[in-house]
C-alpha cells in the first residue's frame, strides 16, 4: 500500500461503515459479495484499478478458507494497512454471525410450529443448493485443466464426493491427500507443510477443544469454502458429539444460505448449539481467525504465491476434490430429511435451481413459505 492509496483512499470510519454495509446486504453468497465489492472499491470510489481487483481474486482464490470473506479483508489492507485489515473484515463478518447465533437461539430453541416448519422448509431444499453451488465452481476448474490433467480432475472430484457422503470428519484427510497426490505427480519427491496435518485429527474427547478444532477445521482447510464446510462440520456436530440432531442441522445450513454475509458464519450456529451464545462467538473467531492470519502475514507475497509451482499443483489436486465434497455433501442432506413432504419440496428445489436456474436465495424463503403453510396444516415435523 503506497503513502498515495493512504491519501486518495477510505478512512477506517470509512472501512467499517462501507463493509459492514456488505456484510448486512450481501445476499447470495460470494459472487454477491464479490460484485458489491467490485462495485465499491473499483467502480464508485476507485480505489482499486480494475487490474489490482481481478489479481486480488486470483490471489485470495488460492487460499483455503472462505474466498470472498478473504477477499474482504485483502481489499481492506490494500487500503488502510493491518488495521483497515482487521477493522473491514470483522465489520464484514459480524452481521452474519449476530444474525446466525440470534435465528439459532429462535430454531435450536422450543420454536413455534411455523418457524419450525420454516426451517423444515428451507433445511429440504439445502441438498439441491449443494449441487447447484459445486455445478457452479465446476467449470473454471475444468476450462483451466490440460486434457491430460482432466482424467485427474474427475479422479479428485469423485474422491472428494465419496468422502463428504461417507466419512464425514475425515473429509480434510482427503482433501488434504489429493493435493499432496497432484503435489508429488507435477514434482515428484516434494512434500507438504505440515501444519495442515495438525488440524487436520479429529479431536479424541469433547469439549470446547473438540469446538475449536471443528471450527478450525472450517476456516483453515475448506478449500474452495462455501458448501465444503458442511461434511466438515456435519460429522462433529451431529454423530461425533451430538451438539445438534441431523434436522437442526440442516436448519443450520438452509440459515447460513439465506442470511447475510459470508456462508462461514454458519459454524456459530453449531457453536450456538453446543455452548450457547459463547461457544457460536467462539466458533466463528476461531473459524475466521485464519482468514485474517492469511492476509496480514501472507498478503505482501500474493504475487509469488500467484507464480509458486507447488502451490499451484498442491491447489490442483485439492480444488477438484473440494467441488466433488460439495456435490457429495447433498447426500448425507438428503439422508437427514425426515418427512415425505420434505422429499417433495427437495425434488421442486432440485427442478427450480438445477433446470430453471433460479437464485438460491429466492427458492430457499420459497421454500422455507411452504414449509410455514405445511406446519399450519399439520404436517409432521422433523424432530
Amino acid at each position: 500500500m503506497t503513502a498515495a492509496t493512504r491519501e486518495l483512499g477510505p478512512t477506517i470510519g470509512e472501512v467499517a461503515l462501507e463493509w459492514g454495509r456488505i456484510g448486512c446486504t450481501g445476499f447470495g453468497g460470494p459472487p454477491s459479495h464479490i460484485a458489491l465489492l467490485r462495485d465499491l472499491c473499483v467502480a464508485r470510489r476507485g480505489w482499486l484499478t480494475a487490474e489490482d481487483f481481478e489479481r486480488a481474486i486470483a490471489a485470495t482464490g488460492l487460499l483455503p478458507g472462505p474466498a470472498s470473506t478473504q477477499l474482504a479483508i485483502y481489499c481492506a489492507w490494500r487500503l488502510r494497512g493491518p488495521a483497515g485489515a482487521l477493522v473491514g473484515g470483522a465489520c464484514f463478518i459480524l452481521p452474519a454471525v449476530v444474525i446466525i447465533i440470534a435465528l439459532s437461539a429462535a430454531l435450536l430453541g422450543s420454536p413455534p410450529e411455523w418457524l419450525r416448519g420454516a426451517g423444515a422448509g428451507a433445511g429440504a431444499a439445502v441438498a439441491a443448493v449443494a449441487v447447484r453451488a459445486g455445478a457452479g465452481f465446476a467449470p473454471p476448474i475444468w476450462r483451466r485443466s490440460s486434457r491430460a490433467q482432466r482424467q485427474w480432475v474427475i479422479a479428485y472430484a469423485l474422491a472428494g464426493a465419496i468422502g463428504a457422503a461417507t466419512v464425514g470428519p475425515w473429509l480434510v484427510l482427503i482433501l488434504l491427500g489429493c493435493g499432496a497426490c497432484e503435489l508429488v505427480r507435477r514434482r515428484a519427491g516434494l512434500g507438504l507443510h505440515g501444519w495442515p496435518l495438525l488440524a487436520a485429527a479429529a479431536p479424541a474427547a469433547g469439549g470446547v477443544g473438540a469446538l475449536c478444532l471443528t471450527a478450525l477445521k472450517v476456516g483453515a482447510l475448506s478449500f474452495g469454502g462455501g458448501f465444503v464446510i458442511v461434511p466438515l462440520m456435519q460429522g462433529d456436530a451431529v454423530h461425533t458429539y451430538h451438539w445438534m440432531t441431523e434436522a437442526q442441522f440442516v436448519n443450520a445450513v438452509a440459515l447460513g444460505q439465506v442470511t447475510p454475509g459470508p456462508v462461514v458464519a454458519t459454524v456459530a450456529a453449531v457453536g450456538y448449539a453446543a455452548y450457547g451464545v459463547g461457544g457460536g462467538l467462539l466458533a466463528a473467531l476461531v473459524a475466521f481467525a485464519p482468514s485474517f492470519a492469511f492476509i496480514l502475514v501472507g498478503a505482501r507475497r500474493f504475487e509469488r504465491l500467484l507464480a509458486d509451482d507447488d502451490v499451484m499443483g498442491f491447489l490442483g489436486g485439492a480444488a477438484p476434490a473440494a467441488v466433488g465434497a460439495i456435490v457429495g455433501s447433498a447426500i448425507p442432506l438428503a439422508r437427514a430429511l425426515q418427512e415425505p413432504w420434505q422429499f417433495a419440496v427437495l425434488a421442486v428445489a432440485a427442478f427450480a435451481l438445477l433446470v430453471l436456474r433460479r437464485g438460491m436465495v429466492t427458492t430457499l424463503l420459497a421454500a422455507g413459505a411452504v414449509g410455514v403453510v405445511a406446519a399450519l396444516a399439520g404436517a409432521p415435523l422433523p424432530r
